[in-house]
Formats: C-alpha cells, sequence, structure tokens
C-alpha cells in the first residue's frame, strides 16, 4: 500500500487492520503448530528431564521467532505491494 502525505481514506485504514489481523492470526497459527511439532512428544511422552526441558525451551523459542518473522513478512509485503492493483475496477495492470 503506498505511504501518502495527506489523510488515509477509510477504505486504505479498513486495509490496514484487515492485514495486520490476518498477519497476527496466521503468525499465532504458525507459532502454534511449531510448537506443537517441537514440544509436543514433551508433552505426550515421560522424557527424561533434560530432553523434555530442551524440547520445549526450543519450542518456544521457535514459535516467538516464527510469529514475529510471519509477522513482519506479510506486513512488509501488504507495504510494497500498494501500487500493484489496477487504477479501474474489472481492468487489468498494463504490465500483467
Amino acid at each position: 500500500m503506498g505511504f501518502t502525505r495527506g489523510r488515509r481514506s477509510q477504505a486504505e485504514r479498513d486495509a490496514i487492520t484487515v492485514e495486520i489481523g490476518y498477519a497476527l492470526l496466521s503468525a499465532a497459527f504458525a507459532g502454534a503448530v511449531v510448537f506443537g511439532a517441537v514440544a509436543g512428544p514433551a508433552l505426550l511422552f515421560d522424557l527424561p528431564g533434560p530432553v523434555a526441558k530442551a524440547l520445549l525451551g526450543s519450542g518456544i523459542v521457535l514459535a516467538a521467532v516464527l510469529f514475529a518473522v510471519r509477522t513482519v513478512s506479510v506486513l512488509l509485503r501488504f507495504g510494497h505491494e500498494g501500487g500493484s492493483q489496477p487504477s479501474q475496477p474489472g481492468r487489468t495492470s498494463p504490465d500483467s
């Protein structure tokens, strides 16, 4: 979405709000899946103490990193793709 010097329209504010919500929800889902995949065995099976702690710690760290990376990547992609929409509905861009 292109940045303008003036005030944003309601449609632009709505698009930003939806994109932020999508970024946070998709990042939370991805983080939960990674946490479950890494720390799941420690929660399901009776593993030795150090192994269980390592899996839980790794799951938390990986989930947090993935959450941050996913959120930032979605929002940056949204910011860079703002100018690619055609100016009139039903029309394609000249480079499409």
